[in-house]
Parts: structure tokens; sequence; C-alpha cells
């Protein structure tokens, strides 16, 4: 009997090594497209003559989407089947990827946000179907530590691609900055943009072509297909997903954390550059590496030392303090990355922008902790409550925007990080009570 049990458990492995696998590819590109941001957010803010706000738009058009698009594409994957949504997903990227190029040919901001939201639109229904994938792959109780691998291989990608785009569209530039252009002539600073704009040609070919090979991998490799439809809700007397308050409060738990996630790193870019850091192009690769370090005790710790519970408050507790030590930390003094790094010959920033790194090691724990929590019991609403948790990522849309008003308006963009204290809030409030709310009474 014993011995049955255990090739059992040997098979179910085995069996859910392949789809891992083609899974963490995945997110590998999830993390590459999206962390690209953080690297085109202060480019674009050069060559297409941005204020802080304007160029926040670049977070703006790619989340968004997640909200246009999420329950269309839900109702795509229950047409079509999981492997198949992913597949289309995947064509959609390839579009959005090509829309580059005229739009760098052109400079033409209003361009690069129409392809942006292609982008996004193509991650949406990749998002989600491939969230419920690694929710259901195994059991229940170690999902936040499978989430938690993913999110290592999310963010291995967000550490590589702004130094990938730091060297393929960066290199051999000297005086990239606003002054240098505007002190040229109307001429020579045309010609100069239409020159470093048309550098991002060649590295959205390089992804397109990379998507297109993705597609056959998904579409031939035997991915098993989920079946929710038949399953039935723990209450089932329930008739709408809105009468799930655990998911429901999960999605504007998502969209708090996404939004705050984006602002660490897609901002410390801009925030490195309005403090004449040289290295402002790379830093989102700090936000990363901090994330990295979060996902990788999630893999080691939940659910062996911690639950799921347990990393959602404390990741709550250490991403608030994260705020107070960037909007009250010292912008020249750099003893804090001497003692973290400064030994590994690592470009030093200010101590308040290691604090906005930090908190990627804060808040790396909320995404696969909140999935699984708010999944719990829905049963045959499974793909409708992923779509709602896939809309919570429009808070990477909606808040960066409210920290660049804040940055903006105040002259400070350091004082724009107190947009992440309500967004930590609620997180805790969802570690504490909301995640156990079964009923809105």
């Amino acid at each position: 009997m014993n011995m049955t049990v255990a090739s059992e458990a040997q098979v179910s492995r085995r069996s859910s090594v392949l789809p891992m696998t083609i899974i963490g590819i995945l997110f590998f590109i999830f993390g590459f497209v999206t962390w690209l941001n953080g690297s085109l957010i202060p480019f674009l803010k050069v060559i297409c003559e941005l204020n802080e706000f304007q160029a926040l738009f670049v977070t703006f058009a790619f989340y968004i989407a997640y909200t246009v698009m999420a329950l269309p594409m839900s109702s795509i994957l229950r047409r079509t089947g999981y492997r198949n949504g992913m597949a289309i997903g995947l064509g959609i990227m390839v579009v959005g990827s090509l829309a580059f190029i005229p739009a760098a040919y052109s400079a033409n901001f209003l361009l690069f946000l129409g392809a942006l939201f292609i982008l996004g639109t193509g991650l949406t229904i990749l998002q989600t179907a491939s969230n419920p994938y690694v929710v259901h792959i195994g059991p229940k109780e170690s999902a936040a530590m499978r989430i938690s691998i993913m999110g290592i291989i999310n963010k291995l990608a967000g550490v590589v691609v702004p130094l990938l785009f730091t060297a393929l569209v960066l290199s051999g530039l000297e005086n990239f900055d606003e002054a240098h252009l505007s002190a040229l002539s109307d001429a020579d600073r045309a010609v100069q943009i239409t020159e470093l704009s048309s550098r991002l040609v060649m590295p959205y070919i390089y992804m397109a072509v990379a998507l297109l090979a993705l597609i056959a991998l998904v579409k031939f490799s035997g991915l098993p297909e989920l079946e929710f439809e038949e399953a039935e809700s723990a209450e089932g007397e329930k008739g709408s997903i809105t009468q799930f308050p655990q998911v429901i409060l999960g999605a504007i738990a998502l969209f708090a954390y996404v939004g705050i996630e984006v602002i660490a790193g897609d901002t410390i870019g801009l925030y490195g550059q309005s403090l004449g850091v040289a290295n402002f192009a790379s830093l989102t690769s700090y936000t990363m590496v901090f994330m990295v370090i979060g996902y990788a005790i999630g893999v080691l710790c939940i659910p062996r030392f911690i639950s799921q519970e347990r990393a959602l408050l404390a990741s709550a507790i250490a991403g608030g303090l994260c705020v107070l030590g960037a909007v009250f930390g010292s912008t020249e003094s750099t003893t804090l990355a001497s003692a973290l790094w400064g030994w590994m010959g690592v470009p030093l920033v200010p101590n308040s922008v290691v604090f906005v790194a930090m908190m990627g090691l804060a808040h790396a724990l909320v995404w696969p902790a909140v999935w699984p929590l708010a999944l719990d019991g829905l049963g045959k609403f499974t793909a409708q409550g992923s779509a709602l948790l896939i809309m919570g990522i429009s808070g990477g849309a909606i808040l960066p925007l409210l920290f660049g008003k804040v940055a903006h308006f105040s002259g400070e963009t350091q004082l724009g990080y107190w947009v992440g204290l309500p967004c930590y809030l609620f997180i805790l409030f969802y570690a504490v009570k909301g995640h156990k709310m079964r009923s809105w009474k």
C-alpha cells in the first residue's frame, strides 16, 4: 500500500514537470516584456520630450489592457481551452512587438502606447490561463511555493532586461539626457531623436521571433488541459462570482500590490535620473534582484516554516516600512548601499533609492500568497475568479499615474512614494481578515 502511494506521488511529480517547465518559460516572457517598461520610461521621456506624469502613461497603456481585456480573454479561454488560449495570447504579443517598428521609426509616443496596449492584451490571456495552472498543478498547501518559483523566473527576467536594454539600446551613447538634446538646433535634435528611437527596432524584432517559437512550443508540447467546468464549489448554492468576498477583496489586494510593484520597479529609474544617478536606466535590476530574493524565501519557507497567510502579513508590514524609508531616506548618502552590496563592486545609489529597491523584497510574496487564498473554494467559478484577479493588475496602470501626479505637482519625485502606504495597508487587511471572508454579512 505504501509503495503504491509512493509510486503515485512520483508519477504525479513527473507529470507536472513538463507543464511547470513550459509555464516557467512563459513566466520568463511575462517578466521580460513587463519589466522592459522600467527602461522604456526614462528612454521615452527623453526622446518624446515628456514630463514625469506623461512618461508614466507607458505603464498606464500596458496595464490598463488587463482591465479592459481580462473578461473578454476569459471568454476566449472558455471557447478555446487554456492551451490554445496561450497560443493566441502569444500571437497577439507578436503583433504588439512588431507594432514597435513604426513607433520607433516615427518616435511617436501614441504609437508606442498602442504597441504597449497590444502587448498587455496578449499578456492578459497568458496570465489568465497560466496562474490557475500553477495553483492547480499540485497540492493547494504548496501553491504559494510553486508561484514563488514562477516569480523567481519572472523577476530574473526583470534583472536581465534592463542590463540587456542598456547594452543593446544605450551602448555608446554619451550625454543621453534632456539637457543635451535641448541645446541642439531643431534640425539636429530631430536627427538625434530619430537615431535614438530607431535603436528599439531590432530588439523588438528579436522578441517577435522568440514569441513565434513559443507558439510552436505551446501548441505541440502536449500541455494538459485544465478542467473546471464540472467541478462544484464547496458553497454550491452560490450563483455568481461576486458572492465570493475572498476573490473580490483579493483582486483589490492585487490592484494595490501590482500598483506598488510597478512603482518600485518602473519609477526607480526616473527617481535615479532626477537625483543624477549615472546608471539610472539599469536601476530596475536592483528592485528585481530584491524580488528574486523574496521569492526564494517563499520557495524555501512556504509552507514548511511559514503559512501563506503569515507571509502576506509580513510582506505588508515590511512594505510599509520601506515606503517610510523611501520618503525620509537620504538622497545623498550611500551608506546603506555600501553595506549591502558595495563589497561586490555594484554601483552605489543613495539610501532613499535603496529603500525603493527593497520594496521588491518586501512585497515579493504578495502575489504568490494572494492567488491560492483568493481561488480557494471557487470550483467552477475558477476561470471567472482568475479573470477578476488578473483585472487587479490594472493597479499597475492607475497607481503609477497617481505617483506621477504627486511627483510632478510637488516637484519632488521622492514624495510620490507616499502612494505606496495605503496599498500596503489594504494588503495588511487582506492578510488579517479579507482572505477569510466567505460572505459579505
